[in-house]
């Protein structure tokens, strides 16, 4: 069965996703498109939104990108590292990621995001490389 949209936006409810109110709006292969909100619950002690926000949201939509492209092979997706350049502060409104594949191994997939501010000004960067894995993998031992 193939993730479409709605479920998507369904596998993030009691997740960190849905906590900082992040909305799947494009899911295809090889692309998300991801919002989320800013508001305090998003801000750091200055009134800026926290890069920690902007990498979770970076990392939700890689995820999502590279689960849909995994469970064709039965496969679930994980994150293996991640890194990220925040460009400018961000105080309000909402945010748009857009990642796309830049890597799509049998193993391994590597996506680049890129997060606008509501006047799309670039503000934050982002690599995220992750581990396809067999779901039995995840169960505890």
């Amino acid at each position: 069965m193939e993730i479409d949209l709605k479920q998507a936006n369904q596998a993030m409810a009691h997740t960190l996703g849905n906590t900082l109110g992040m909305e799947v709006k494009e899911l295809i292969d090889g692309q998300v498109t991801i919002t989320m909100p800013v508001d305090q619950r998003h801000h750091q002690p200055y009134g800026i939104l926290h890069g920690g926000a902007s990498v979770a949201l970076a990392e939700t939509a890689a995820s999502l990108g590279a689960w849909k492209l995994a469970q064709k092979d039965n496969k679930v997706a994980v994150g293996q590292e991640i890194n990220a350049n925040h460009l400018r502060p961000v105080q309000s409104g909402i945010v748009t990621a857009k990642a796309q594949v830049i890597h799509h191994g049998k193993n391994s997939q590597v996506w680049e995001i890129k997060i606008y501010d509501e006047e799309k000004k670039l503000f934050c960067i982002s690599r995220c490389t992750l581990a396809i894995i067999d779901p039995l993998q995840l169960r505890n031992k």
